[in-house]
């Protein structure tokens, strides 16, 4: 017999956004349901240290901090489910989410947090070398290489705009692209080549991560038009080829950007339709910081929260445009 579980507030994802909207909606009372997806606890738990989240003077560790975040839900009243959600409708409310188990999950309100994840070249040696070395983010992880030298592969304004922040810590930034032009805005080209900590290495493709049991040591390149096989030596890779935010449950259903992340109205995280909130890394492109989800994540709770004491709540979904 299929379960079926109701709520007032139903968030989908469980990052620092999910668990966030879910503390806040519990301490208000509106007994969450929060389905915690294939990975909970999101990309921090890849990253093994943290040093730029507020409240800890000493570095604490991603999953921890995850960890943490998921006692404190649990602690003041979210019903975790371990599910992953195939199937949305927001034709109607009360709102319905399919699960991989089967389990039928209704919510009055819905919160999507169900994040991003960043581009990987596929590299078996990079997956070994993540959080040792290698990374995807040099504004959580940047501060970890002052004095040292790292490479920066990719040629967008990601790539541009991290060896660029790079260049505060590190004595040496260099930044490999397949091509022979960066495919960044004008403007910040002219910073990048403007700055003398910044080599560019062009027509290479990074073939392997070299290390040993301390972390990374070196790249493995490869020359794009003649073939030729090199290793050069790096304290640190900052992969910036850019993010996918784990939209695709929300095709034809939510309003999105031409990049696939959620759109929502002005200073707000309301989606395009009456109810539905998105915190997080699906919806922000920007920022991408632990910190910033949080509150976007706190912020969808008190809307959900303002949304469901509205005597005018309609009864059924309506779209709206996000800009109003």
């Amino acid at each position: 017999m299929t379960q079926t579980h109701h709520t007032k507030v139903l968030i989908i994802g469980s990052g620092p956004a999910g668990y966030t909207a879910a503390i806040y909606a519990a301490r208000a009372n509106l007994e969450p349901i929060l389905v915690t997806g294939m990975e909970p606890g999101g990309q921090l738990m890849i990253t093994t240290e943290v040093e730029n989240y507020p409240g800890f003077a000493d570095v604490i560790q991603g999953p921890w901090l995850m960890e943490q975040m998921k006692a404190q839900a649990e602690h003041v009243g979210t019903n975790l489910i371990t599910d992953y959600i195939t199937e949305v409708d927001f034709s109607s409310r009360p709102y319905k989410a399919i699960g991989d188990s089967g389990t039928i999950y209704t919510g009055d309100t819905v919160i999507i947090a169900t994040g991003a994840k960043a581009r990987w070249l596929g590299l078996p040696s990079e997956k070994e070398f993540q959080g040792k070395g290698v990374s995807a983010c040099a504004t959580c992880d940047g501060f970890f290489f002052r004095g040292k030298e790292v490479a920066i592969i990719g040629g967008g304004n990601t790539a541009v705009e991290e060896a660029l922040f790079l260049t505060n810590f590190c004595s040496k930034v260099t930044l490999i692209h397949r091509r022979d032009s960066l495919r960044a805005e004008k403007i910040l080209q002219k910073r990048f080549f403007g700055n003398d900590k910044i080599e560019t290495l062009w027509d290479h493709t990074v073939e392997e991560i070299l290390g040993d049991e301390t972390g990374m040591t070196g790249l493995r390149i490869k020359s794009t038009k003649t073939g030729e096989i090199s290793d050069i030596q790096k304290d640190g890779a900052f992969i910036a080829i850019g993010h996918d935010p784990a939209t695709e449950l929300f095709k034809d259903v939510l309003e999105m950007d031409e990049d696939n992340y959620l759109i929502t109205a002005s200073d707000s995280t309301a989606t395009s339709i009456h109810g539905v909130y998105a915190a997080g890394d699906v919806t922000d492109h920007t920022y991408r910081q632990a910190v910033t989800a949080a509150g976007m994540g706190c912020m969808a709770a008190l809307e959900a929260d303002r949304f469901l004491a509205a005597s005018e709540v309609p009864k059924s979904a309506e779209k709206i445009h996000a800009a109003e």
